[in-house]
């Protein structure tokens, strides 16, 4: 299914979250207008605004108080990634040129700062305690994740359990977010909040599994960037894990590790593809798509109950 089609039941209300997005553009200063208007022009799936959306429909629907947390969220993912290719030296996001390739790194720090305190003023609008903690909860947790990535950068000895920390820290604690925060502003009962705490841990785990595996499958003009990204930067995602488990004495992924040979990165995605790798990754991807959903039935019979199902059998099936 498309997103488009998972999306209508709150389409209005995102294409608002985007009218708000552009807006932040307008600053007297025409200068960062210019890199805002670059920033925000492209907002991609906005699958986490549509997270808060869906998940406050189910209860009281209360824009005042949604609507900027959308806003919130989405800010928050765009500050989050620029500051990550600024951390990797990344020229192209998206099939564009980044914020740190085009004016410096220190520029991209400070534009990422900047919509880090958008996101801050939006989500203070909800005037809700709660939510507003744990908005900050969430952007210690993000950071803590990128701190460790950086930390164990071209290091091999990373567990399975590793691995799911690292990847909740940086994508699934956004998600869950977005579910939690829907929630909540939607005064939805405790019982509610917990399940969609749950179902955005683990659609965010699913979604970054995905994403891992299309670092070795996809094409750079899909992704917008060069395959084989993940192991230029060291990071040891879960299809290059199972490739060392299994070729223990023969594996490119460590010479690439050990000697900084790109050479290898051709070899290590070759020996993916033929190999099962990529069905036994897209096999756990589908087991935290099923734990996400696995209490939705307790949430009142709507359409975005069903599309928030619908939605995580996209996540899962967008590589396929």
């Amino acid at each position: 299914m498309e997103l488009e089609k998972i999306y209508a039941p709150v389409q209005e209300d995102l294409n608002k979250v985007r009218d708000i997005l552009k807006s932040i553009s307008h600053v007297d200063f025409n200068w960062l207008s210019n890199q805002l208007s670059y920033v925000v022009k492209e907002t991609g799936k906005g699958i986490r605004p549509a997270l808060t959306l869906l998940t406050g429909m189910s209860y009281k629907y209360n824009l005042t108080y949604l609507l900027p947390m959308a806003v919130s969220v989405e800010l928050m993912h765009t500050a989050t990634l620029i500051h990550d290719d600024t951390i990797d030296k990344a020229l192209t996001r998206r099939g564009k040129a980044t914020i740190n390739s085009l004016w410096g790194d220190e520029i991209a720090i400070l534009m990422g700062d900047y919509l880090f305190a958008k996101a801050g003023e939006f989500v203070s609008d909800t005037q809700t305690p709660r939510v507003i903690k744990l908005f900050s909860q969430t952007l210690g947790i993000i950071s803590s994740g990128e701190i460790i990535q950086f930390r164990s950068a071209f290091k091999l000895n990373h567990s399975h359990d590793n691995y799911l920390r690292r990847i909740y820290s940086k994508t699934a604690s956004l998600f869950s977010l977005a579910t939690q925060s829907g929630a909540i502003l939607s005064q939805a009962p405790e019982e509610t909040v917990e399940i969609m705490k749950e179902y955005g841990d683990n659609l965010g785990i699913a979604f970054q599994i995905v994403d891992d595996i299309l670092d070795f499958t996809s094409t750079e003009d899909a992704m917008g960037k060069p395959v084989g990204s993940d192991l230029i930067q060291g990071t040891l995602t879960l299809p290059a894990m199972m490739l060392m488990e299994r070729h223990p004495a023969n594996n490119p992924v460590q010479r690439m590790f050990e000697t900084g040979d790109k050479s290898n990165i051709a070899k290590a995605i070759e020996m993916v593809l033929d190999s099962t790798i990529i069905d036994d990754c897209y096999k756990t991807a589908s087991e935290y798509s099923k734990r996400a959903c696995e209490n939705l039935n307790q949430l009142p019979q709507t359409v975005s109950r069903n599309a928030l199902y619908e939605l995580a059998d996209y996540v899962v099936k967008q590589g396929t």
